[in-house]
């Protein structure tokens, strides 16, 4: 059975970091069998901020919610601003809160790659800590590898969106590929 893999991530610059490296964790997924679906930083900046108050949604919205709601694995990619999530993909996850009456709820069952770009190795270890702590709060199971990338460097993305460096592409591909295996070993909750 295709397994569907969702990524979220990226930052409001075009070919970021955070974006290109989601990408490449959902190519090693698809190479493992898995369909997938990106939500990338335009996306995501095309979201109204959530506000729990209000249940109208836009269709982006709609269809965020919905390819989680439907998805066996997520990646989450995000830029570590400050030692912490972005506030982008913050919005992002905080509208998932609608999922909090599914009977699947939140990430229930869901294995999640979290993926953490910055500029800095500091900004990246607090960050992968903090998005962690969100996918534990949302009931879902970070795989046992976290990525995270010090974009303060070398250029680790060519112009093309590949990873040009063998370390990460490597690490993402790992990421990806545990992604899209443990959809077959976790089940969710009665």
């Amino acid at each position: 059975m295709t397994r569907l893999i969702v990524g979220l991530g990226g930052t409001t610059r075009p070919g970021s970091s955070s974006e290109l490296a989601v990408r490449t964790a959902l190519r090693a997924a698809e190479a493992h069998g898995a369909e997938t679906a990106h939500f990338g930083g335009a996306f995501l900046a095309r979201l109204p901020l959530y506000a729990p108050e209000n249940p109208h949604r836009t269709a982006e919205q709609r269809a965020l919610v919905d390819a989680v709601r439907g998805a066996d694995g997520i990646v989450i990619g995000t830029p570590g601003y400050h030692g912490g999530i972005s506030g982008l993909v913050k919005n992002a996850l905080d509208l998932l809160e609608d999922l909090r009456d599914d009977t699947r709820v939140y990430f229930d069952g869901r294995a999640v790659g979290c993926v953490v770009t910055a500029a800095g190795w500091q900004g990246c270890g607090t960050t992968l800590a903090a998005l962690r702590s969100v996918v534990h709060a949302m009931r879902g199971w970070p795989t046992p590898l976290g990525v995270t990338l010090n974009t303060g460097g070398a250029a680790l993305f060519g112009p093309d969106g590949t990873c040009t460096d063998p370390a990460a592409a490597a690490q993402l591909g790992l990421l990806g590929a545990q992604v899209a295996s443990f959809t077959h070993a976790l089940t969710p909750a009665p």
